[in-house]
């Protein structure tokens, strides 16, 4: 990618599973309020909630997400929404899309959404960087289960996690049916993460609720994680790190490093061509590069 700004641009992406009743009010608004504030991005709604990851000059991503936390015509549906902010070189998007969809993440399972758990239960699973720290240091009743593609988990992941070996989310499910019997006679405990949470979140509550298991997750996923470690020493922060590698974003950018900086990695070092399942996203990459002039 060499599609650079010559102004500080910042990307945001956030989620909330929230009960929305009517999904295309929300996505209308939305429409309206980034074509104000001059956002570009994707966002996702559904009646489950909103995802969405924006970017553009500081006071435009904060007016949008000022106006998303406070707009009267949410209904409070986003207050408080977290947000996990990031520089950008590169212009991580072309143009801005809102979309309306049957679940804000394709898990693919009828009935099962994150809208499933309770406050104090999300205080009890959800962990924040210096307690996901220490439960991978569980030794072997923990499995690190990364919840992501593989071609992900080659660019980087957890110290202990496997290939998760899926080429999409929707294979997730199957891959945990297959291995939930055999963690469950070992007496293991699964520790879960994935970029930004919200995979974790929509898995997290099937896993517990229909599979029995005993599930805790990366609170805000790897993004959140570097935004909390980032401001750590440099030499402690690379001593005693469980994270190796880069993480891969899906958009122009491509990857972060541990400081949540863009690194020098193209798509043809993430994809492999002679895989079909990477073959057409490195087609796609090389599509969106050509439309933001790299």
């Amino acid at each position: 990618m060499t599609c650079h700004t010559n102004t500080e641009v910042i990307h945001s992406a956030f989620y909330r599973f929230t009960r929305l009743d009517d999904p295309a009010a929300i996505a209308d608004a939305l429409r309206t309020r980034s074509r104000d504030t001059g956002v570009l991005g994707s966002l996702v709604v559904a009646t489950e909630g909103l995802s969405g990851v924006v970017a553009g000059s500081a006071a435009a991503v904060a007016a949008f997400e000022a106006v998303l936390t406070g707009d009267p015509v949410f209904g409070g549906a986003f207050t408080a929404l977290p947000f996990k902010r990031s520089a950008c070189t590169t212009a991580p998007f072309a143009r801005m899309a809102v979309h309306v969809k049957p679940e804000i993440v394709a898990l693919g399972l009828p009935g099962i959404s994150g809208l499933g758990e309770t406050p104090e239960q999300r205080v009890a699973t959800h962990l924040g960087a210096a307690a996901w720290k220490k439960l991978l240091t569980g030794g072997e009743d923990v499995v690190v289960l990364d919840n992501r593609n593989r071609f992900e988990w080659r660019l980087g992941h957890f110290q202990g996690a496997a290939d998760p070996g899926v080429d999409n989310f929707r294979d997730f499910a199957d891959r945990v049916r297959i291995q939930a019997p055999l963690w469950k006679s070992c007496g293991q405990r699964v520790a879960m993460y994935c970029t930004g949470g919200i995979r974790c979140e929509k898995t997290g509550v099937w896993m517990r609720e229909a599979l029995g298991l005993e599930v805790f997750q990366l609170d805000g996923g790897i993004l959140n994680y570097l935004q909390q470690t980032t401001a750590e020493p440099t030499d402690r922060h690379a001593a005693d790190d469980p994270w190796r590698g880069e993480c891969f974003v899906f958009d122009n950018r491509i990857a972060l490093d541990t400081r949540l900086q863009e690194t020098t990695t193209t798509a043809e070092q993430v994809y492999d061509a002679a895989q079909p399942d990477e073959a057409w996203r490195l087609a796609r990459a090389r599509r969106l590069d050509t439309a933001t002039g790299g």
